[in-house]
């Protein structure tokens, strides 16, 4: 997949493309089937396929301070998105400039004069240019005269519910894993960067590796998991995982630690380290001491032990 970033990059090359649109955050079903009948769409046409997407969350700019929490870094989307048979990826600036363009100059500039687009398709709800004003039905009243048709994919729903970022966001926000592994396809995973921290793990005999995670991304909530830690090298290890305050010791900004079983060597840091939740195991509580504490993390580890393998 090649990726392309900037208004500024286009034109692609010459070559018809069918394109779609949207922020796709955590690249879930819905947002898979888009893609998939997008390529579909491509190949029909003998043309290249062409995801357009966005920097940064709309509202991180029109918003300011109202903008969610994210699922996925934008090297993470990006790495999912080529795992859908996609072409190209086209990055743009989600700035207030570009918030300003008019539904029909995207059409006309970045669709049909930038990607050389004859088709779009894009998810039912899908809105865009100044103010949101534009929709499927102006894609193809702009679109047609200037040779690009456009269609939409309707919501995709599993069990009753309609897949959607939010509704993920919301479900891991209450330490809900279900929903979300269903409605991604996967498990939810958080990248981060091994750092120092307190050193009291260690201490303990549960040495912890700390993570220091993009500040934009959703942290399931407040509580103690059972996942897998995966390394650069591709190597899994159990994981008995903390998302937390550690309240024993006072409190400390919100973060991700996790104790790697079986792992060689306690010295991670400057790795980057891939955290999957697989099940959430208790609620983060303050001991009255640390011998309750390290009890507490010993239950911790072996029920991660009896939830979880390495190869799932």
């Amino acid at each position: 997949m090649d990726i392309v970033r900037g208004l500024d990059a286009l034109p692609l090359p010459v070559g018809p493309s069918v394109v779609t649109i949207g922020f796709f955050d955590g690249v879930h079903l819905g947002h898979q089937e888009v893609f998939r009948r997008t390529v579909e769409a491509a190949k029909e046409r003998d043309a290249r396929n062409v995801v357009v997407t966005f920097d940064r969350h709309p509202r991180e700019t029109l918003t300011p301070g109202e903008e969610p929490r994210l699922l996925t870094t934008v090297e993470r989307k990006a790495s999912l998105i080529e795992g859908c048979g996609v072409d190209v990826l086209l990055v743009l600036e989600f700035t207030e400039a570009f918030s300003q363009v008019s539904a029909e100059d995207f059409v006309r500039d970045v669709l049909v004069g930038g990607l050389h687009a004859i088709h779009a398709r894009v998810g039912a709800n899908f809105t865009f240019g100044h103010r949101a004003a534009g929709t499927v039905t102006t894609l193809r009243e702009v679109g047609e005269p200037l040779g690009m048709t456009a269609d939409d994919v309707g919501l995709f729903e599993l069990e009753g519910r309609v897949v959607s970022s939010s509704s993920i966001r919301e479900a891991l926000a209450s330490g809900d894993l279900a929903w979300p592994r269903t409605a991604l396809g996967r498990r939810y995973t958080v990248d981060g960067e091994v750092v120092a921290g307190a050193g009291r793990g260690k201490g303990l005999g549960y040495p912890t590796a700390n993570l220091r995670t993009w500040p934009r991304l959703l942290l399931p909530g407040q509580g103690i998991y059972a996942g897998v830690a995966e390394l650069q090298d591709g190597s899994r290890y159990l994981a008995a995982i903390d998302v937390g305050t550690n309240p024993t010791f006072g409190t400390e900004p919100l973060h991700v630690e996790a104790f790697l079983l079986e792992f060689p060597d306690d010295e991670l840091r400057g790795d980057t380290l891939t955290v999957e939740f697989w099940e959430r195991l208790r609620d983060e509580v303050r001991f009255d001491s640390v011998d309750e504490l390290v009890a507490a993390i010993a239950g911790d580890v072996e029920r991660t032990r009896s939830i979880v393998t390495v190869q799932g």
